[in-house]
């Protein structure tokens, strides 16, 4: 008796890295264990199904073991392949269909494709022995939708064609249509047949959908299992029987055993290390004690996913039911994700220094502020709460700060919203005499360049002088401001939509600055009331795949103009402005002291419409779902007195949106394909009413914890207008 060879090491000859690492775990063929032909036949089999799975159907696989003369009845295990390329298909051939054209069960087919099929350019073309079977089940699935219950597939085959190539030939009996004629159930107590017959959605005379009646009965949102699971029978069942068939009829019988309400024993949150337990239990929907409802466990998911802490991608929740007591276990298996951020960046140009620091903290607790013994790291976490610092330069010409504060669950009893925030900014502008090699208009707005009309050598000399010698500290904005919100969820007209108010008092001053319309001179102050509207039933806030998100919001200022007794119609003829008098560098006294005078006190009230939807292209519980994002959006800025147009919050449309919130006291309004600004009637008095209509296709590259990548391509288009009176929105 002689005891069978061990494995001394095993060497791969024919394949890649990623394959090679691949096999090792499938095969499991470690140094030091027996080697024997029945593992080496086990071997070669898994090898060849594995590169039939990557399309490799003639893969040669072959294994011989050589002896290791150094070491004693130890063997070396030799893995030799030959892929011979990628099996592809020709052409499919499709006999005994007469409802559908061959044509139509291609595109049904998924997987299998003919590689001269244009139609399907970017889809699998290499040939699956499992991808083809799934495909013949699509077919049939497909005629079962249309109510053809009998259709099979009466024989197929793979010919070859030539290297590499290979035909498909599928014949089919497609049998009759057969429709419902009668609907019929049984052993339902808690809702009568009228209203399951309602909640089915399907009657006598209907097309036997099967697939239809299967999602009507299980699946859709609004189906006969959510009414059920949604009022605590989570021990439901409910099985469809085909009771008769006389002809092309089928009479349905639903029968069901609804058993007992289950009622929550338990809800148990794994892996959260980063918010205090209540934090994260206060957005549930779920609670021991209550009935049992899938939605609710479903929208306790969504509110999770919509803190930011967890990543939604990798949420595990089970329901763990006892039928013993009735009672049922919610398990909420977490992931968490850190979502603080931090922008560091400097840089030099032609300014000088630029720079920006940017600390965002989402997950601060503010009532530890003052016990260092309690902080996570360098900060107070745990509340969930968001604190963010901000401070940004463009040497000389441009410094702005900003700091605020959420708190989602203001007293951390209630939904309720409390946010304070400030800013403060100061911009610089340029020296006149640094254009004085052209007819520089500082208000020629709405060309290629922010700018204005200036070529030929003065173009060549904004890049080659010293930008930053042309700092002129005699023109200014400088802005600050500070608000203070509070926000509550709302129940009605549905529990996704939330309403906020605020106050917040703005402060503005200028010196010469050339480039408002309305405004050069003096201080402005102005009290705002914002009242806001929105609804967000948006599934994740990194990559959305359903939902949608609206909001309408309202600002307005006190009309002060009717408590101040001023000519307000002189003062406007006075100032100069629709003349353009006010721009010249000869500007009088009598015209910076009207302009002074009216814009003491800045009035306006400000109207804006946002809508968002999100529509799944596939699959939408899938990782990868393709997405379809449509979006539609308002702006008007209007005034109690003609004579009192807001210099400040205008629209500042077109670009890539990317010049801050408030370039110039403006709103920045993205405009793909377009140059900064580009839209902005500055000539006219600024942009007071904008509108935006935008279709994205979304398709994920990456969608990992820390990091999400996805592509999009777009079709935007937009425009400005510089009186509300005047809007026409689909002049795009």
């Amino acid at each position: 008796v002689r005891p069978q060879p061990r494995i001394s090491d095993v060497h791969y000859y024919g394949m890649k890295k990623g394959e090679r690492d691949d096999i090792q775990k499938r095969l499991q063929l470690m140094k030091g264990n027996q080697i024997t032909q029945n593992i080496v036949n086990r071997a070669t089999d898994i090898i060849k199904q594995y590169y039939s799975e990557k399309g490799f159907g003639k893969a040669d696989v072959k294994i011989t073991l050589e002896e290791d003369l150094s070491n004693k009845n130890e063997m070396f295990v030799n893995i030799n392949v030959d892929k011979h390329g990628k099996v592809k298909v020709h052409k499919i051939y499709i006999d005994g269909n007469k409802v559908l054209s061959d044509g139509k069960l291609k595109r049904v087919i998924k997987k299998t494709n003919e590689g001269s099929n244009l139609w399907k350019l970017f889809s699998q073309k290499k040939f699956v022995e499992q991808d083809y079977r799934d495909d013949l089940s699509r077919i049939i699935q497909k005629y079962n939708e249309l109510g053809y219950r009998d259709a099979k597939i009466v024989s197929d085959s793979v010919v070859p064609y030539e290297d590499n190539k290979v035909d498909v030939y599928i014949t089919l009996d497609e049998g009759q249509k057969y429709y419902i004629n009668n609907i019929s159930w049984v052993g339902n107590t808690i809702y009568n047949t009228d209203q399951l017959n309602y909640i089915l959605g399907m009657k006598p005379g209907d097309v036997y959908n099967q697939k239809e009646l299967d999602k009507r009965l299980n699946t859709d949102d609004d189906a006969v299992s959510s009414a059920y699971m949604d009022n605590g029978y989570l021990f439901y069942q409910l099985v469809p029987i085909e009771k008769n068939i006389h002809g092309d009829s089928i009479d349905l019988e639903l029968r069901m055993f609804e058993g007992p309400q289950a009622r929550v024993n338990k809800v148990v949150i794994n892996g959260n290390d980063r918010l205090y337990e209540k934090v994260v239990r206060r957005e549930l929907r779920v609670k021991p004690g209550e009935l049992f409802s899938k939605s609710d466990l479903i929208r306790s998911a969504r509110e999770i996913a919509q803190t930011g802490h967890f990543d939604p991608e990798n949420m595990d929740i089970k329901p763990e039911p006892n039928p013993d007591n009735g009672t049922v276990d919610l398990i909420f298996n977490l992931q968490s994700k850190n979502n603080d951020q931090i922008e560091l960046s400097a840089g030099w140009g032609q300014t000088g220094i630029i720079g920006k620091v940017s600390l965002k903290f989402t997950n601060f607790s503010i009532k530890n502020l003052l016990k260092p013994s309690s902080y996570k790291g360098i900060i107070p976490q745990g509340e969930g709460q968001t604190f963010t610092i901000s401070a940004q330069t463009n040497a000389k010409y441009y410094q702005a700060y900003s700091l605020s504060f959420l708190d989602p669950w203001f007293g951390g009893k209630r939904p309720n919203s409390l946010s304070v925030s400030g800013y403060y900014s100061r911009q610089t502008g340029v020296n006149s005499n640094f254009y004085s090699r052209n007819s520089y208009n500082p208000y020629a707005f709405g060309t290629s360049s922010i700018y204005g009309s200036y070529y030929g050598s003065s173009y060549s000399d904004y890049y080659q002088q010293q930008y930053q010698n042309a700092y002129d500290p005699d023109k200014y904005l400088q802005m600050a401001g500070i608000t203070v919100g509070f926000g509550k969820r709302l129940n009605w007209p549905d529990n996704y939509f939330t309403f906020t108010a605020s106050l917040g008092f703005n402060w503005y001053k200028l010196k010469n600055w050339d480039y408002l319309y309305y405004m050069r001179n003096g201080t402005s102050n102005a009290f705002v009331l914002g009242l806001s509207l929105g609804r967000n039933s948006i599934d994740n806030p990194i990559y959305t795949r359903t939902g949608s998100n609206f909001s309408l919001d309202l600002n307005i200022t006190p009309p002060v103009s009717l408590f101040r007794n001023k000519n307000w119609e002189q003062l406007y003829k006075d100032s100069g402005i629709g003349t353009n008098a006010m721009y010249t560098s000869n500007q009088t006294a009598k015209a910076t002291a009207a302009t002074q005078e009216m814009y003491k006190w800045i009035e306006y009230w400000k109207l804006k419409f946002k809508a968002r939807t999100y529509t799944p292209l596939s699959d939408p519980n899938s990782k990868w779902t393709l997405v379809l994002m449509t979006r539609a959006e308002i702006g008007l800025l209007g005034s109690y007195n003609k004579y009192l147009k807001s210099p400040f919050e205008t629209f500042y449309v077109g670009g890539d949106g990317m010049s801050g919130s408030y370039g110039y006291a403006q709103e920045t309004i993205a405009l793909r394909g377009y140059d900064n600004g580009v839209f902005t009637p500055w000539r006219s008095g600024d942009g007071y009413a904008y509108t935006r209509f935008t279709a994205e296709l979304h398709f994920p590259f990456m969608l990992q914890p820390s990091t999400t990548i996805y592509g999009l391509a777009f079709l935007e288009g937009g425009n400005a207008w510089t009186d509300v009176k005047d809007v026409s929105p689909f002049n795009l």
